[in-house]
């Protein structure tokens, strides 16, 4: 889009097989529309143009390049087009199916800044079990679902991914917290706080308990990741979470996070989707674009 300007000059210059009739039909001078040419043909080492007695003809090179400039505008109309639309969003809401954890932490952030972009949206969040997370999307009930470990389903369509990694959560002045990384067994000499049966978390927890042949007691287990959290942070006991579950704990330093670097421990697979068939309205469109850019740009804060 930056560079249109010369894709522009280009192409008009090889339709009217002139510079100067290229520079009137683009109310600009003749010297500047061949200067701009002459420059690119210098940065590239080769003519665009073979120029003829009474007007300029594409070399070889240059049916190249300019089947390139045509498909770039084309692509630049449409990006504008879509500009123009979403300048034009006013009304309509988005309904987005979510873990009660996500919808507290990094979701809410991006909620608020969307409503800022454009206030007189509707956002619906709704709180449901993986299981009912699938459903709602591929129903149509919910336009996007943003879960961890969604099963997969070929009425979904996945828009981002993030891999959360798994780690031991204890106060900052916990015996663990100046260690770079733990092992369950590690953890097990100190009391365990556990999410509950039935979770997506639990399950890879357990699976990894197995493989290990470890067997656990947890003095807390609970089915809400905040209580998780407050009960750690308050030196209660090890609380296993992942890496998003306390990422604002993290930048604030309330807590020490401690990747479980157990080969049999795996991350969580954190999950946009939407249905795999049918195009999104703009406004659930928006908003994935949304949610896949605040994913990729926390990736550097979970490794």
């Amino acid at each position: 889009m930056l560079h249109s300007r010369m894709l522009r000059y280009l192409d008009e210059v090889a339709r009217n097989g002139s510079i100067r009739k290229a520079a009137g039909r683009l109310n600009v001078a003749s010297s500047a529309v061949n200067r701009q040419i002459l420059a690119l043909e210098q940065e590239i080492g080769t003519p665009i143009f073979e120029r003829l007695r009474k007007r300029l003809r594409l070399t070889a090179t240059g049916e190249l390049i300019i089947a390139h400039v045509r498909q770039t505008l084309k692509e630049h109309d449409r990006v504008r087009a879509r500009i123009e639309d979403l300048k034009g969003l006013r009304r309509g809401e988005v309904t987005i199916a979510t873990m009660g954890g996500l919808a507290a932490s990094v979701l809410t952030p991006l909620v608020v800044e969307f409503r800022r972009n454009h206030p007189g949206v509707k956002i619906l969040v709704r709180v449901l079990p993986v299981g009912e997370i699938t459903g709602a999307v591929s129903s149509g009930e919910a336009d996007l679902g943003f879960a961890f470990d969604l099963p997969r389903d070929p009425m979904l369509q996945s828009v981002a991914t993030l891999d959360c990694r798994l780690g031991a959560v204890v106060p900052r002045d916990h015996p663990l917290a100046e260690q770079g990384s733990v092992t369950l067994g590690t953890c097990l000499e100190y009391p365990l706080l556990l999410a509950g049966a039935g979770m997506t978390l639990r399950t890879v927890l357990d699976d990894a308990f197995t493989r290990s042949g470890i067997t656990v007691e947890p003095i807390l287990e609970s089915n809400s990741i905040e209580m998780l959290k407050r009960a750690a942070m308050l030196g209660l006991g090890v609380a296993f979470l992942n890496v998003i579950d306390v990422l604002d704990e993290r930048r604030s330093g309330e807590v020490a996070f401690l990747p479980l670097r157990d080969k049999h421990v795996k991350p969580q697979i954190l999950r946009v989707v939407r249905r795999a068939k049918g195009g999104l309205d703009m406004l659930p469109s928006l908003m994935a674009e949304e949610l896949k850019g605040d994913l990729e740009s926390l990736v550097s804060e979970v490794r």
